[in-house]
């Protein structure tokens, strides 16, 4: 029983990481709150709630730390993003404080590890992959990221909500990280051990990690230094869909 479960949790994790990855593309090119983009963020939302469940499952069956709060946090983005848009400007609930605990609490094990890698101690965490190379660069851009959002969510809460530019590039450069996970995971990951005599990842499937990455910088300059959301509301002041982007 316990080899089928772990069975089912990777092929659960699989599938939903492969429709996040379709309907993560789909609304990374689609008119920016056009009903196609609307559907295929909520499909993307729902998708990698799923593949982050089991994600954190095997995690935990296996055991792997590392993944259990990469599993955490890969979720922790897009519940952010997706609650954004879904919420009315300047309105604030229980659930974007319950994250902002959640990234709270995932940024102290990540600073842990991040200094223990830096220093050469023996890493508090045990992990089933080698803490080197990419590997060790993943830890050390989420320890900064994980930084840079549990100080955006406290900011945010402080202030009683969110509204505007910085509401909808929050939504953006969320939803796009969660997207360059699942890129990451699927090329560099899960992809190198279904081909054969591949004894490491050949650099070439680190490549698409760059469209999502390549799209977040895209649209945060364009939202936060272009004015484009002004320019969007007043070319069409009654298409709510542009400006709530889910």
């Amino acid at each position: 029983m316990p080899h089928q479960l772990t069975t089912l949790g990777y092929v659960l994790h699989i599938g939903a990481g492969a429709v996040g990855l379709v309907s993560g593309l789909v609304a990374l090119f689609a008119r920016k709150g056009g009903r196609v983009h609307r559907a295929a963020g909520t499909v993307f939302f729902a998708s990698m709630t799923v593949m982050a469940t089991f994600a954190a499952f095997l995690g935990i069956v296996l055991p792997d730390p590392v993944n259990l709060f990469i599993a955490v946090f890969a979720f922790y983005l897009v519940a952010s993003a997706w609650l954004t848009v879904r919420r009315q400007e300047g309105a604030l609930g229980l659930p974007e404080k319950i994250l902002m605990v959640v990234a709270l609490c995932l940024v102290a094990p990540f600073a842990i590890l991040s200094f223990q890698l830096a220093a050469g101690l023996p890493p508090l965490f045990k992990s089933t992959v080698p803490l080197e190379g990419p590997v060790l660069i993943a830890i050390y851009s989420f320890t900064g990221v994980l930084a840079i959002a549990a100080i955006c969510d406290v900011r945010m809460v402080r202030a009683g909500g969110i509204s505007r530019a910085p509401r909808i590039a929050r939504h953006l450069w969320r939803m796009c990280l969660g997207l360059t996970l699942a890129t990451g995971s699927a090329f560099t990951n899960g992809l190198p051990r279904l081909l054969p005599g591949v004894s490491h990842t050949p650099l070439l499937l680190f490549l698409p990690q760059l469209v999502p990455l390549g799209m977040l910088i895209f649209w945060m300059i364009r939202v936060r230094f272009t004015g484009w959301l002004d320019h969007a509301a007043a070319a069409a002041p009654s298409a709510a869909p542009l400006i709530r982007l889910s």
